[in-house]
Formats: structure tokens, sequence, C-alpha cells
């Protein structure tokens, strides 16, 4: 197998599979990231790409939780007291991944389409073997502004990229980091964002960080609101957008821990909103105030 390997938030991590397989060409979003294996550091996982006859048997497979956003499915469970999640795509079957207890080495195997279903494959180990290490993967959209990342959060079809867009075109000077899956990471007890590989239906992948300046949850209103947030509300905006199984008490633990780090430290909003130029700049002077004193 050849291993190429990256590095997305300061964890590096691989992706091995054959040589010769097409889908090494593929992996242009990962280019931004990659790393020599002489520079890297220890990788928190390792992600095989097996043939089907070489994965094993998940006949006994129990399903335990599952997940549905427009159209990508992920089910996720055991087989025996192996960790073990499908991927599917519009219903279909894309890939199956199976990881050790302590998701440091996993094997994928593509049933599908072979990029969603390796892509999939390595956002999930990437979210499941950082979840103990101050990091945590987000369903947002951010942007960078004057040397900070402002992220949006929301359930699906809430607006964060519509609300991105709205910076893009009216806040001088914003620029696009991510567009689905930001990396948040605590480093010497402050938090950065980060850009990644997966950035959903835009193709945004950007290895940059930035200090995080805020973070907005976003509903829709008949107007422009924004308030924010503290102690357990803080807390509550942000646990539905970090990506993680909940199922394992390691795993759940170290989210819990971010999660607490975020809801104290962080400075966190929630703006209801129209999708219009007022409640982006409504937005954009409430929470970058202490920025554009400096």
């Amino acid at each position: 197998m050849t291993k190429q390997f990256y590095r997305v938030a300061g964890h590096c991590f691989s992706i091995n599979m054959d040589g010769n397989d097409p889908l090494t060409n593929q992996l242009t979003q990962y280019a931004p990231f990659r790393v020599e294996a002489a520079d890297a550091f220890t990788p928190v996982f390792e992600l095989d790409v097996v043939a089907p006859s070489d994965f094993p048997s998940t006949e006994n497979y129990k399903e335990e939780t599952s997940q549905d956003d427009d159209g990508s499915e992920i089910s996720a469970g055991h087989v025996g007291d192996r960790p073990y999640f499908e991927f599917l795509l519009w219903g279909k079957r894309a890939a199956r991944l199976m990881t050790d207890n302590a998701y440091t080495h996993a094997i994928v195997t593509l049933d599908g389409d072979r990029l969603f279903g390796v892509n999939n494959a390595a956002m999930v180990m990437y979210a499941l073997s950082t979840s103990g290490k101050q990091t945590a993967l987000f369903h947002s959209s951010v942007i960078g502004w004057h040397g900070r990342g402002y992220m949006f959060l929301g359930k699906s079809g809430t607006g964060k990229s519509t609300h991105s867009s709205l910076w893009l075109k009216h806040i001088e000077g914003s620029e696009l980091l991510n567009d689905d899956n930001p990396v948040v990471r605590f480093i010497d007890g402050q938090p950065w964002v980060f850009g990644s590989p997966w950035s959903g239906k835009t193709p945004c992948y950007r290895n940059v960080q930035a200090p995080l300046g805020a973070i907005v949850r976003l509903s829709q209103a008949p107007y422009n609101k924004i308030h924010p947030l503290k102690g357990i509300e803080a807390y509550a905006a942000v646990m539905p957008a970090i990506s993680g199984m909940r199922w394992d008490r390691t795993l759940a633990d170290g989210l819990h821990e971010t999660e607490n780090l975020l809801a104290s430290r962080a400075r966190m909003y929630h703006l209801e909103c129209l999708p219009d130029e007022a409640a982006a700049r409504l937005c954009m002077e409430t929470v970058t105030a202490d920025k554009q004193e400096e």
C-alpha cells in the first residue's frame, strides 16, 4: 500500500491504498494538507482502503444510530465489539468502515461513489480520533475577516452558506475559510478555527487558520436581531453542530470538555435574521466590535 500523509489543524493522518488505484489522483481536495512522511507527526489515525473481498463479514451488524443530511446518510453501530459505519448516498451504500476501539486504525471498502465514500470515512475517523484532543469538527460555515474566523451554525436549511455569501458580497475584506466542516482546536487555552479537506457542496479546501473571533447561531425570522449567548445557552448552541459519536464514554467526555471550553471562552451570539444585507451588517458590527476598536 502507498501511504499519503495529511495534516489538518495540526493533527496528522494517513490514507493508505494501492498506488495504482485511480482514486489516488482524485483526492485533489487533500493536496493543500499533504505532508511528507518524514515531516509528519505520529498519525492520529491510519485509514486503509481495501477491496470488498478483504473486508470482514458484517452479517452481525447492529445499528445503534443514524444521521441523514440532504441525501447523505451515516449508519453507525458495532460488529461484535468493533465500531462500524455505513455511508449511503441517496439510498445507495457507498462505503463501509470498521475501526479499532481506540480509533487509531481503520479499514474502508468502497461500494459505490468511491470519492464520497473515502471522504466520509476520513472525516468520521478524524472526528473520532481527535475528540479527546480539545479538537472538534463542526458543521458550520466560517468567514475570515481581518485575521479572525467567524463561524455560523444552524440546522440544515437555516442559511449558513447564505449568510456567509452575504458577508462576501457586502462586507469588504471578508473571505470564505470553509463552508461546511471547519475544525476548531484549542491551542494554549485559546480557540482557533482551521480549514479542512471537507467543505460540503462548496469546494473550499484551504489550509488556513485564524483565532476564533465568534460563533453565531442562526435562525430564520421576519426581522434582524442579535444577542449574546452565555452559559448553558452557549453550550446548547455548539453541541448539535459538533461531529462525533457519543455512545462511547471516552469520546463523549472529550467532546464535552471541548464544548465546555467553547461555552466559557468563545464569544457566542444568536442571530435571528432575514437573508439580507442588513442581517450581515448587523452581525458583523456586533461580533467584530472589539476588532474594529483595535
